[in-house]
């Protein structure tokens, strides 16, 4: 069997040591593993040791990467796992770290799928589903999303919901009841809330338009179409693009018809 020859300390990193057998270099090894093994001067070494000893180094390298990358903010097990497979560990002793990483807490999939859900709801206002596939893009387990998620009750989520319609309504006011209806519901959906709670939502507000507002708000559309069209139209063609214009954004027909009025009297 070899016999060690020689320990050096690392230069670059100090708690590392450099084992030499039969006047050669072998193999480093963290200074935990040295006095793990009792590696001193003079000492023989099988084979299967030196081999135990470089797998368990390599746990080693491999926890204390992890502990680094969870040293940014909490991680996902999947997160962590394919760091370390960025990192070319092998998946056994990636196996070992990520078991060391959980016995001293410093991994643990239900405590940060519970932060995620309370970042996403309290920070980015996310509905259940948006959630959701977030925790599926950290590889967080199906049954645990669901328990995780079971949490936030459709109560929370109405509360929010009605919170973000009111600020699109608020935003919008120059557009028609039935472009803000549509806006609310295209953000809502976006934002992961289901249709009926989009719908709860949207039916908890009050969109109603008064008589100079309609003004107002036709003038603002009817003339953005107006210009768009009259490079290409003229006369009853004009009109015609116009009225379909505004009766395909939610105006009533009154409203459209009152506006063309005024617009053939600015012509005249």
């Amino acid at each position: 069997m070899p016999i060690i020859s020689k320990i050096t300390r690392g230069k670059r990193n100090p708690e590392r040591y450099n084992i030499y057998l039969e006047e050669k270099f072998a193999f480093s090894v963290d200074e935990a593993v040295l006095i793990r093994y009792q590696l001193t001067k003079g000492k023989e070494l099988d084979q299967w040791t030196i081999e135990e000893m470089n797998f368990e180094d390599e746990v080693r390298k491999a926890y204390n990467k992890a502990l680094n990358y969870l040293g940014f903010r909490m991680r996902s097990e999947d997160e962590v796992r394919t760091k370390l497979k960025e990192k070319e560990f092998g998946n056994a002793v990636i196996d070992e770290a990520i078991k060391k990483l959980y016995t001293h807490k410093f991994l643990d999939d239900q405590a940060f799928s519970e932060a995620l859900l309370r970042t996403q709801i309290n920070s980015g206002k996310k509905g259940p589903r948006a959630i959701q596939q977030e925790m599926q893009k950290k590889g967080i387990d199906k049954q645990m999303q669901e328990d995780v998620l079971n949490s936030y009750s459709e109560e929370e989520q109405l509360e929010i919901a009605k919170e973000l319609a009111a600020k699109i309504a608020a935003k919008e006011k120059m557009k028609t009841p039935s472009q803000i209806k549509q806006k609310i519901n295209d953000s809502l959906m976006r934002k992961g809330y289901s249709y009926t709670l989009v719908k709860l939502a949207i039916e908890d507000l009050d969109l109603e338009k008064d008589e100079d507002q309609w003004t107002d708000i036709v003038r603002e559309q009817g003339d953005k179409l107006w210009r768009k069209h009259s490079s290409k139209l003229t006369g009853y063609d004009l009109k015609s693009k116009v009225k379909q214009g505004l009766y395909q954004k939610g105006f009533p027909s009154e409203v459209i018809n009152e506006y063309i009025e005024q617009k053939e009297q600015e012509d005249d």
